[in-house]
């Protein structure tokens, strides 16, 4: 089994959002190893960094995507940092995987850069910014299309997710 479509991207860019949208649209099931974290650990992704430290947080997410890459058949969200891995990012090759984008102005109208992101408790824009600088190339890389959030509603972005990937709702 294999998801039909997985969304990558930055925090706060809709990746949930516009997952669910794209797994009603497709008539199949969504899922975030993001929630399946919280569910198997039993505590919030922050409540993790700030007890293990970001590289146990890693591990833990590696094998939530590995798991929902090898189980789901739907569309699948996974967590913004997740791409920092090398083998998950070659677990991503062949499939559909669409970057969601959007630039620093409307990450900060769409998520405040508030405190609940562990990676964004001190100077938001600024870390924001360098992670962005860093991950970048690693979300096109692993990317089979990329579609831009910025000023477009869930909607729009649902079908323009389809229409790159040249699928049809169900």
């Amino acid at each position: 089994m294999s998801p039909l479509i997985v969304l990558v991207g930055p925090m706060g860019v809709g990746k949930s959002t516009v997952g669910q949208l794209l797994a009603e649209r497709l008539g199949t099931g969504y899922r975030d190893t993001d929630d399946d974290i919280v569910a198997e650990q039993g505590r919030s992704i922050a409540e993790i960094f700030v007890e293990e430290g970001e590289s146990a947080f890693r591990a833990i997410e590696k094998a939530a995507v590995h798991k929902a890459l090898a189980e789901h058949g739907g569309v699948l969200a996974l967590g913004g940092g997740a791409i920092l891995d090398p083998d998950t990012r070659a677990l991503l090759a062949g499939h559909r995987v669409v970057y969601l984008s959007m630039d620093i102005e409307e990450a900060v109208k769409r998520t405040g850069l508030n405190a609940a992101r562990p990676l964004l408790a001190i100077n938001p824009r600024k870390q924001w910014r360098e992670l962005m600088e860093a991950r970048r190339h690693l979300y096109e890389e692993v990317a089979t299309a990329v579609v831009p959030t910025d000023g477009r509603t869930p909607e729009e972005v649902t079908r323009a997710a389809l229409n790159a990937l040249e699928l049809k709702e169900a």
